[in-house]
């Protein structure tokens, strides 16, 4: 019954409400559907459209085994497997509705009221459970474009956006993040006319426009469906009730009616204006589908559709002689131009008003060389610069857009000699010319300059080649009749918007960035395209008879087009009625147009004047690259049509390149699809997808050697969550030179979290600790003790334990900071420096000896620091998992699981079920637990234990060897045994293995002659000035081998040493005696050189002892 429906969606669209509850019931059903790899070529030659989502998509299919995804429950495996820990997490979150507004209801399931820090900073108290309370984020995802796979650089923007999504969830907002798919009118057309021809060498032309849109709808059925498998794969929290394709029937009736709209307030125009213009696609382009390519001399490229290469980086210098000059006037103007072909429609010659050479040839004429007739030498001084060549520029309005500018000034013909296809045309005037490509008639035009004498020379000259970035074609600057938007008010306001802060933009440096909506013109939004919107507009044709002007009349139908012709008649009195027929415009409108109505019409707005309740959304999140292609564009249209900026917020990250810091192409090889680093994929795999491609067997060719030298050993499989970390750690450059060895840091990175918590699970199995898990953070406090006072509870606690907690303390206030400055990678280096660094590198390694010991014989006091120790280790993972999961989803999840497996709350407390659903931990949770001064003596602690374990390392002496320690100071907490240090000597004793340790005071060492001798026949290391390890010559060389070579060997490590500090030290005094560091650098960078001087001296003399001690052991 839901099948039959379904494949009369069409028909139902007519009812939205129906249609939704239609669509709803499908997903409950179909929300199990298992995914395999190889079903994607499943329903490829289908031809029905209405039953075109094979189960790839599991947002269409009924999943005909009718299987209700389980919660996924493992045992933690001896080591981190990737692909098994995020099997089953993704189809479970969606079952159980965790990705739309279902997810925050199941949140408030488990929520008390409680107070929320939002992102403005405010603190307010609300009830999670009045969800009509609740806060609300709406986003829309950037639609992909169905052109084939997503690669890593939409793997970032989704990443970024699903930390946002996540992040928001758990702070208690009701989220909704809506997913789409852009139909990308002129890349999804190319790719297809390419794979036609390639596969059955076929052109549009020959299948026609019906048949040829048909096959676009499979390639997208096809496409699209994998797009949103791969985003599925990402861990993407899409609220899929709400998936949207800009081509679908909802979006298509908002497009038409905001296009008849704008039409009829006059917005939207007719023009004929110079165009970027693909000839091999036979449609204008936007600015953001032109490359650049700089060629520096002449140089020869391949070019689209043509054998032999052309010849570019010249500028060609022609003659025009002077028409009836006087005997003592000049005779010629040179001329220099790169594209020779366009003399043919040069109306003029340019020169500079001011330019004395050429003052006689104000008013004149010249003639043109290859078709004797007279164009005119006017003054332009916008045009000409009369220092660059000879100061002579030709004009060629219909070819050149300064040239365009100028002929508007000074009212001259414009020529357009080229066709559609790149041919020149009638107006060219040379017969033999008419119908050839323009580079062949180039060749020719050189040939007939020359047997003239009007043809000088030709040198080498920097220039920028415009090339269509999907042709691959050179663009052609052509004359054609385009629809255009007014966008001087709409800009205006968009511009105000952001200075008055009704939008802001992060990174705030793109905001002046902003202001090129300053100058900018009217969009051109029609496209020469069969794939797309067909502008809904009609020509008026009379039958038999001329009209002075083109009548248009936009309209949903030809029925309406028709009423509007008749009302316009009645309109005009014209009584007698012509004969006339109606054509609707065979263009469609530009991808972008229908993108830019997208806050609006993923709201499932229709384009009148009913505004969706839920508009406007919160934020958008996008590449930097599209900030004037979309968002801005967005911010004119929605604006426009409700009154309100579609969001008050812009988000935009850098652009993803190699690791050599090369664009993303298909060409060179490098593009990387995100399931190859999530899955893994050999070398031979990556070359064999390329022959699946549409590239040329040159570009595949020249695309294997590159991924040879790229991914040598293929691509290991990194996981989802290490490429969502480590994508994130990339925001902060403003350029991203993506290497995939990085991601595979990210991925021990997570081993060393899994096995974190094995050993932890392990401490609370063997000693019975039974964690206490919430949905709402429990505050450290209460989890310490439910009746202590703060200052009690942080009295009974070791430095080590304030120690955590303070970084801990540190790190959420870090992350959530992150969060609202939306500065995410800043979130991700606190949190890797806490657990790698903090968690396992210090706490770990000084609570193992209280979690090895056995308490059945021992004190009370040493099992309630045992039982302390493991709920501050608890709150440590617990607030880990809930810090990383925004960023790591399935690893935190499968974590979780065994906390809460383990958890015995009472049984009022429901324990959640995902931590998809748990709060996010609170500044105001933590904040009590921040010390800077426990952190500076845990500092002080681990330099001790550094310093010690240098020494030993720097005199070849091995751990199993004890050793005396003497710790120089003048600090006075450490001089009279009050220092908390001094309680932490037995664990600094353990971890350097020392004999003994001593604490020396300055004043000591320099009264007891004793001592000082001690010290002067001592190895150290530098902690600070005033703080010292030592330990005596005399009793490493008792613990060395008596082997000379071990004596040879640290001399010549201790010369090396004293010969680089010397060469720094006085590398360091050079540049601080300089006279221009004297009187410009700043005070804090002297202060800081000052230090490292004096540090550098001390260490220098000490250096100098040791080498001494070691040549006297020798003798």
């Amino acid at each position: 019954m839901i099948n039959l429906l379904f494949r009369h969606k069409i028909n139902l669209s007519r009812h939205v409400k129906f249609y939704r509850f239609i669509i709803s019931l499908r997903r409950r059903l179909t929300s199990s559907t298992i995914i395999e790899n190889n079903d994607i070529n499943k329903d490829k030659d289908n031809e029905n459209y209405n039953n075109k989502y094979n189960n790839k998509n599991k947002d269409y299919i009924i999943n005909d085994t009718n299987k209700v995804p389980l919660k996924p429950t493992r045992k933690l495996d001896k080591s981190y497997k990737p692909i098994l820990v995020e099997l089953g997490w993704y189809d479970w979150w969606e079952y159980k509705g965790y990705f739309g507004r279902r997810g925050s209801l199941a949140r408030s399931e488990h929520s008390e009221t409680r107070k929320i820090e939002n992102a403005e900073n405010t603190i307010k108290i609300e009830s999670i459970k009045n969800t009509e309370k609740t806060k609300k984020f709406l986003m829309i995802s950037p639609p992909p474009n169905v052109t084939g796979n997503l690669h890593i650089g939409h793997a970032l923007t989704f990443n970024v956006q699903d930390c946002l999504v996540r992040w928001y969830r758990m702070q208690g907002y009701d989220v909704s993040w809506i997913p789409g798919t852009d139909h990308a009118g002129i890349g999804t057309q190319s790719v297809v006319e390419r794979y036609l021809y390639k596969e059955k060498s076929l052109t549009r032309h020959d299948l026609g426009r019906e048949n040829f849109t048909k096959q676009i709808w499979e390639w997208r059925e096809l496409y699209g469906n994998r797009i949103i498998q791969q985003l599925r794969r990402l861990g993407a929290s899409l609220d899929w009730d709400n998936l949207f394709f800009t081509m679908d029937p909802e979006r298509s009736k908002a497009v038409n009616n905001a296009f008849i709209r704008m039409f009829n307030d006059g917005m939207i125009y007719r023009d004929t204006r110079l165009v970027n213009w693909c000839c091999a696609l036979g449609t204008v382009i936007s600015d953001i589908e032109v490359e650049y390519e700089n060629i520096t001399k002449r140089t020869f490229l391949k070019i689209t559709g043509r054998d032999e290469k052309i010849e570019f980086g010249v500028l060609h210098k022609i003659a025009y002689p002077v028409a009836e000059p006087n005997t003592c006037e000049i005779k010629e103007l040179i001329v220099a131009t790169t594209r020779i072909e366009t003399m043919l429609g040069d109306v003029a010659l340019a020169i500079h008003p001011d330019d004395l050479r050429y003052k006689s040839l104000h008013g004149k004429e010249v003639i043109h060389p290859l078709l004797n007739r007279k164009i005119p030498i006017i003054c332009d001084a916008e045009l000409v610069d009369m220092e660059f060549g000879t100061g002579v520029v030709k004009v060629t309005p219909g070819h050149d857009n300064n040239d365009f500018a100028c002929a508007k000034r000074h009212k001259l013909p414009i020529i357009n000699i080229l066709n559609k296809n790149g041919t020149l045309n009638e107006n060219c005037e040379i017969s033999e010319l008419i119908n050839k490509d323009r580079f062949d008639a180039r060749k020719e035009i050189i040939n007939k300059l020359q047997s003239l004498g009007y043809y000088h020379e030709k040198v080498n000259h920097e220039m920028k080649i415009a090339k269509c970035s999907r042709s691959g074609d050179i663009i052609e600057p052509l004359l054609q009749p385009q629809w255009y938007i007014k966008c001087k008010e709409i800009q205006q306001r968009a511009l105000r918007d952001v200075q008055n802060g009704e939008i802001i933009i992060k990174p705030s440096y793109h905001t002046d960035e902003w202001k090129r909506l300053e100058n900018d013109q009217d969009w051109c939004i029609s496209r020469q395209l069969w794939w797309g919107h067909q502008i809904p507009v009609y020509k008026l044709i009379y039958k038999n008879q001329e009209s002075d002007k083109e009548l248009w009349f936009a309209a949903s139908s030809m029925k309406d087009a028709e009423k509007l012709v008749n009302d316009y008649f009645d309109k005009n009195n014209i009584i007698s009625k012509p004969e006339y027929t109606l054509k609707q415009d065979e263009d469609v409108l530009d991808t972008w147009f229908s993108s830019a109505l997208l806050p609006l019409s993923a709201l499932n707005w229709n384009g009148d004047q009913n505004i969706p309740i839920n508009y406007p959304t919160t934020m958008i999140e996008t590449g930097h690259d599209i900030l004037f292609f979309w968002v801005a564009r967005m911010v004119m249209l929605c604006t426009y049509f409700s009154g309100k900026p579609p969001f008050n917020k812009i988000f935009l990250h850098s652009i993803i390149r190699d690791s050599q810091g090369r664009k993303m192409s298909k060409s060179l090889g490098n593009v990387i699809d995100p399931l190859h680093v999530i899955e893994g994929v050999t070398l031979q795999e990556l070359q064999q997808n390329l022959y699946k491609s549409n590239l040329s067997e040159s570009e595949i060719e020249k695309s294997i050697k590159n991924l040879s030298k790229e991914f040598p050993q293929g691509i290991t499989s990194c996981g989802s969550d290490a490429l969502r970390f480590g994508l994130i750690e990339y925001t902060h450059q403003t350029q991203i030179n993506l290497s995939i060895s990085n991601i595979t840091i990210i991925k021990h990175f997570c081993n060393k979290i899994w096995n974190l918590f094995k050993f932890s699970n392990d401490k609370f199995d063997a000693l019975n600790h039974i964690p206490q898990i919430t949905c709402d953070f429990i505050s450290p406090t209460k989890l310490l003790s439910s009746s202590s006072s703060l200052s009690d509870i942080l009295d009974n606690l070791s430095l080590v334990d304030k120690y955590i907690l303070s970084k801990l303390s540190d790190t959420v206030m870090k992350c959530q900071k992150a969060f609202e400055d939306l500065e995410l990678y800043k979130a991700t280096e606190a949190l890797r420096i806490f657990i790698v660094e903090e968690l396992c590198g210090v706490y770990l390694e000084f609570i193992k000896p209280i979690l090895h010991k056995d308490l059945e014989n021992n004190n009370d006091i040493e099992k309630k620091t045992q039982k302390t120790t493991l709920k501050i280790l608890e709150i440590c993972l617990d607030s880990s998992l809930r810090l990383l999961h925004p960023f790591m989803p399935f690893i935190t999840e499968e974590l979780w699981q065994t906390l809460t497996k383990r958890s015995n709350n009472d049984k009022n407390s429901k324990i959640p079920e995902s931590i998809m659903i748990v709060g996010y931990p609170r500044k105001d949770e933590f904040e009590c637990f921040k010390d800077t001064k426990v952190e500076d003596d845990m500092k002080t602690v681990l330099n001790i234990i550094h310093a010690s374990r240098s020494i030993r390392q720097q005199n070849n002496v091995t751990q199993g060897k004890l050793l005396p320690f003497y710790i120089w100071t003048d600090i006075p907490e450490f001089i009279n045994g009050k220092s908390q240090i001094i309680k932490y000597f037995p664990n600094i004793k353990g971890f350097i293995k020392a004999s003994d340790i001593q604490v020396i005071s300055s004043v000591e060492s320099e009264k007891n002659i004793q001592m000082t001798q001690l010290l002067n026949n001592s190895a150290f290391n530098l902690i600070a000035a005033n703080l010292k390890v030592y330990v005596p010559m005399t009793a490493i060389l008792e613990v060395q081998s008596t082997s000379n070579n071990v004596t040879d060997t640290e001399l010549n490590r201790l010369t090396q040493k004293y010969e680089k500090i010397t060469k720094e030290l006085e590398t360091l005094k050079e540049g601080i005696e300089n006279a221009t560091y004297l009187k410009k650098a700043p005070d804090r960078v002297k202060e800081i050189d000052r230090k490292r001087l004096e540090n550098l001296e001390e260490l220098k003399k000490d250096l100098e002892k040791n080498v001494k001690l070691v040549q006297i052991s020798k003798e």
